[in-house]
């Protein structure tokens, strides 16, 4: 039976959940736009309990009792690799931040995934974490993709240098695997890159005074949970500032007007390579079809897959939508 429906609409959230992640949580919480009907954990930035203990922190401090399902522990293939040494140990700056209450769910995350689009038919999707619980939750259930009308996904690096590879983005890299199985299944996929959060996009010194200044438990909770991002990502990049690719996507979701220039392609993911590992190698140019091309490209023909790239954000809104979940 369906939930009955509150006009809103409906969406579903697949996170590892670390510093960036719990704040696009925040931020769908408490948009007025959307239903978060449920959240998905997968390992990622930080192993599976840890990022399904900040999920619930983050419904927590939002004051939501949206379920949360614990899922994959580890990738389709060889060990998990977090990105602890960029959020901390604990994913949100090691400040102690822990669930008073709340218990994940007992149904697992695939199984969670598959009854609540079959639930919720037009539901929206997003990932902010590897790939691995939604690609299981095709690989047991393909039909998945018939009631997904928007699948977002925070990965990738589409135009530019990877950010854990000279090639890849970390929640590609993760579980390239998983990936390729969800490039090529047809769910009509927005990929939000991580290019997209860098430069301007990122919350510079005077923005954090000014959420800081908004005197909230979500605003004090934004800056502390990414002082070790910060650092990290400073020695990383050399950038100055709390980059947040996961946030970007969520204010892409909830306002798709923000993402001002976009196309459509096909995407591989490179699975084999020592080198480029983890890669989103997309057909800008529109020439997998090529005589000299095709046999590389087969699958990704044969499934006629393409995804939407977004190429360009409108940072002033994204940052007044931060601003706005923030207050």
């Amino acid at each position: 039976m369906n939930a009955p429906s509150t006009g809103k609409r409906q969406l579903l959230i697949d996170t590892d959940t670390a510093s960036d992640d719990a704040i696009a949580l925040i931020m769908a919480l408490r948009a007025p736009e959307v239903e978060v009907v449920g959240i998905t954990v997968v390992a990622g930035n930080v192993p599976l309990e840890q990022a399904t203990q900040n999920a619930l922190y983050a419904t927590e401090l939002c004051g939501s009792e949206v379920p949360v399902f614990s899922g994959a522990a580890e990738p389709m293939q060889g060990k998990l690799e977090t990105a602890q040494w960029f959020h901390g140990r604990d994913g949100l700056g090691d400040h102690g931040y822990a669930p008073s209450h709340r218990k994940p769910a007992s149904e697992t995350a695939v199984d969670a995934m598959i009854r609540v689009t079959s639930a919720h038919p037009g539901i929206e999707l997003i990932t902010l974490g590897p790939l691995t619980n939604v690609a299981l939750a095709l690989q047991r259930e393909p039909r998945l993709i018939e009631n997904i009308s928007r699948c977002v996904v925070m990965g990738g690096a589409p135009c530019c240098e990877g950010n854990v590879t000279p090639a890849a983005e970390f929640n590609i890299w993760v579980d390239p695997e998983a990936a390729q199985i969800v490039f090529r299944s047809g769910l009509p996929i927005e990929m939000i890159g991580w290019q997209l959060s860098r430069g301007a996009a990122v919350v510079d010194e005077d923005e954090i005074e000014a959420i800081l200044g908004l005197g909230t438990s979500f605003a004090d909770f934004a800056v502390r949970c990414n002082s070790f991002a910060i650092e990290a990502y400073l020695t990383q990049t050399g950038e100055r500032g709390i980059c947040l690719p996961d946030p970007v996507a969520m204010s892409v979701l909830i306002e798709p007007a923000l993402c001002r220039q976009s196309s459509k392609h096909y995407v591989e993911i490179e699975t084999a390579s020592e080198l480029t590992r983890g890669m989103t190698v997309v057909d800008r140019l529109n020439v997998a079809g090529d005589s000299r091309n095709t046999h590389v490209w087969e699958p990704a023909l044969r499934s006629n897959a393409k995804a939407s790239i977004c190429w360009e954000l409108e940072v002033p809104g994204w940052k007044a939508a931060l601003m706005r979940a923030l207050q």
